[in-house]
């Protein structure tokens, strides 16, 4: 039987000739390479709109074509078709900007953050019986996405959703704390750092100064820099798609009891956990 259907392959061969060779041979090729164009398409399209962000969300062309290499007319279509479906928009003054459409995928995304989030935050809040958060850096601001409440009468409440000046913050401090020196200023530079309280930190000098000993430390501290009164930790998660850190906050009595030798390990444990399962899920859609 093997020898009948290899006789009849070539025989079937011979008598079709190259009409239908070409098609089984050629076809598939020039479907996968359309594939693996339609593939580069996307990745350049996500590289320009991650540079748009990392540039405060409005660019010339000129700055595209010099931070991601790509040629000027590949990155003309390509932000033409961003135009189009509201993804970017173009300003008078010819610069493009970030679009409203992306405002729709970002808070969908940020919903389902804070629903990986949420119970890693139900055991450091449980653990500590203060208010435990999850937030995101996005430019110069610190996005809440998640939420675990203090029992407590008295307690810190951030609505999810919340935009906060990231210098002012400790999941900021975290998140910048992760970044280069160089980055940090990118971002620093494009806020105004406009004072919150008396402590709060107002100069690039003093943030990076500080973003030195959160580092060593492997924590970061808010204590008093965004509301007189109120005490904050929080560390970065690592592995996450993007810029991201847990927190707990509360009174600044109550927040005293808390010893960092006991808080900060827990803490750093949780956020390692997150971080490998966002990673996981984001390899293995």
């Amino acid at each position: 039987m093997t020898a009948g259907r290899d006789g009849a392959g070539r025989n079937g061969s011979d008598r079709g000739g190259a009409g239908r060779r070409g098609p089984d041979r050629n076809g598939p090729e020039r479907s996968k390479s359309g594939q693996g164009a339609g593939v580069q398409s996307v990745e350049r399209t996500f590289e320009l709109l991650e540079l748009m962000a990392d540039a405060g969300g409005e660019v010339t062309l000129s700055d595209l074509a010099e931070a991601s290499a790509l040629p000027l007319p590949t990155i003309h279509r390509i932000m033409r078709t961003l135009v189009s479906s509201g993804y970017a928009r173009q300003q008078p003054s010819r610069r493009y900007a970030l679009g409203p459409s992306l405002i729709r995928l970002g808070e969908t995304a940020s919903r389902a953050l804070g629903s990986w989030a949420r119970p890693y935050l139900a055991e450091l809040t449980e653990a500590t019986g203060e208010t435990s958060n999850m937030a995101v850096l996005e430019g110069t601001q610190i996005v809440y996405v998640s939420q675990v409440p203090s029992q407590h009468s008295m307690r810190m409440f951030t609505e999810v959703g919340r935009r906060v000046d990231a210098h002012a913050t400790a999941v900021g401090k975290a998140v910048m704390a992760t970044m280069s020196d160089e980055a940090v200023t990118q971002v620093l530079s494009r806020s105004s750092m406009e004072p919150q309280t008396e402590r709060t930190i107002t100069t690039v000098t003093g943030m990076q100064a500080e973003l030195t000993e959160i580092r060593q430390a492997g924590y970061a501290l808010d204590d008093g820099e965004q509301e007189v009164g109120v005490r904050c930790y929080a560390v970065a998660v690592p592995d996450a798609p993007a810029g991201a850190a847990i927190s707990i906050s509360g009174p600044e009595g109550r927040m005293a009891r808390i010893t960092t030798d006991e808080v900060i390990p827990l803490m750093q444990r949780l956020a390692r956990e997150l971080g490998t399962e966002l990673s996981t899920a984001n390899e293995h859609p």
